[in-house]
């Protein structure tokens, strides 16, 4: 079973160079009344080299030490914005930003009033990241939207779909198409403004740094989930709680649709053959995930409710992810019996 992490180690400590002191070892040139016939020429000789070599001692020392003391401000200043909660965000912004090929990709249904606040965000967190919308036939003109957004900023594009067709598919064909235009992270984010765009940089520096995925975590130390209510609260605890419990996930958040994957573990799982629909879909892409040995992090986000549209969830998605553990549970039982046996 992989090892999930609560929060990523992002950025070392800046290694403090350490001088020594040593001894300058002097050689005099001089004599007593026995020496009077020693050669001064040979004396001046001595003196010029002693000079030279404390010349070039003292302008080593001067360069060691400045690179001391650039090394302990570059501390001090770590220190410094680690303790003003800017570090993470500045540094992660230069690993997450142009060096592997990011696209984020989100479902909408009836999203109009909420994708170019979106669109702008991400755009704004993540200059180079491309997006892709994946609009299930929205009558409230969604996809015109994003058309326009593509035109005017670049890098923005729309699949359109006739029907609604769930959450599952609109992601399997988005990822595949993320996939097949060059994309080595793929983000997963919901359309309605509950995920903060501000934290991509630094999921996208997680899965840079080695993650197979990140997951914008709502239950690990430092997640917060805002404005819902406490039914809803509940059932998303208590159904994280079962998932994990039952499929033996060493996951906080196993339902949680703020993601970031690798492009290859995403084809090393078969995400393709996921055949989940609801929100059950993210269960079983973290089950998956789990079963190939994947490397998992959990960063804590801060969760709010829709402000504008309507909640997609109902009593039919919750029913297919109760039983949708169950059926993975009973169709790793070999599996579990066999990891047992290897001490896993």
């Amino acid at each position: 079973m992989p090892r999930s992490f609560a929060l990523f180690d992002l950025s070392p400590f800046a290694d403090r160079a350490q001088d020594e002191d040593g001894d300058d070892a002097h050689a005099a040139c001089g004599g007593d009344g026995s020496d009077e016939d020693a050669d001064s020429a040979s004396c001046g000789a001595g003196a010029v080299a002693l000079q030279l070599y404390e010349r070039v001692a003292d302008e080593s020392a001067r360069k060691a030490g400045d690179q001391d003391r650039d090394k302990r401000s570059g501390a001090r200043s770590w220190r410094r914005q680690r303790r003003e909660g800017s570090f993470a965000a500045a540094h992660v912004t230069n690993l997450g930003s142009s060096v592997m090929r990011v696209t984020v990709v989100v479902p909408t249904f009836n999203e109009n009033d909420n994708i170019e606040v979106l669109c702008r965000a991400v755009r704004s967190a993540v200059p180079t990241a491309s997006i892709l919308v994946v609009d299930d036939g929205s009558p409230d003109g969604t996809a015109d939207t994003v058309d326009r957004l593509g035109a005017e900023m670049g890098s923005i594009a729309v699949l359109r779909r006739d029907q609604k067709l769930g959450l599952g598919s609109a992601y399997r064909a988005g990822l595949r198409a993320a996939i097949e235009s060059g994309a080595e992270i793929c983000i997963q984010m919901d359309a309605d403004l509950s995920h903060d765009a501000a934290l991509l940089p630094a999921l996208i520096a997680n899965v840079e740094l080695g993650a197979d995925l990140t997951i914008g975590s709502r239950y690990v130390p430092g997640g917060l989930t805002i404005d819902w209510p406490a039914g809803r609260r509940r059932l998303s605890r208590w159904g994280n709680r079962y998932a994990a419990g039952v499929l033996g996930l060493a996951v906080n958040d196993a339902t949680a649709g703020y993601r970031a994957y690798s492009a290859a573990a995403l084809e090393r799982m078969q995400f393709d053959t996921v055949g989940s629909e609801g929100y059950g879909f993210q269960v079983e892409m973290t089950y998956r995930l789990v079963r190939i040995n994947g490397k998992i992090v959990e960063f804590p986000i801060t969760f709010r409710d829709r402000v504008e549209g309507s909640s997609k969830m109902s009593g039919s998605i919750v029913r297919e992810a109760t039983v949708l553990v169950a059926r993975l549970w009973v169709s790793d039982f070999r599996g579990r019996r066999k990891r047992r046996r290897g001490g896993r």
